[in-house]
Order: structure tokens, then sequence, then C-alpha cells
């Protein structure tokens, strides 16, 4: 089982309705997700950060940085 979660939530993320977390059974499928979760949160959101992927174990976490 792998999972897409993100670290944390800032302002837009709440507003957005994706949910915090996000189970795959396949590594694929979720880095697949993650990638794109990341590519629209980045290019939707208010750009006060910026979000990229990082695997830790069977979890790919979408971390949050300051623009």
């Amino acid at each position: 089982m792998f999972n897409v979660r993100i670290e944390r939530e800032c302002g837009c993320f709440k507003r957005s309705g994706m949910p915090t977390i996000k189970a795959f059974d396949n590594k694929d499928d979720a880095l697949v997700e993650a990638n794109d979760w990341a590519e629209d949160m980045n290019e939707t959101f208010c750009r006060k950060h910026n979000f990229s992927v990082v695997e830790e174990g069977n979890d790919l976490i979408i971390k949050m940085g300051m623009n």
C-alpha cells in the first residue's frame, strides 16, 4: 500500500476540498497522483507556497515551501 499525503495544509489547500491522504495499491499510480496534485497546487493556488513530492518509505509526501 502506498499513500499520497499532504505535509501541511495551507489556507488554499483547506479551501480546495482536496483529500489530505489517498491510498494506492502500487507505487506508479501513487507517484502519478502525487505529481499531478503538486502540479495542480503550484498552478492554481495563491503562489505564496510551492509544492513538491518527496518519497518517504511507502509514502509520497507533498511538501510545502515558501516562494
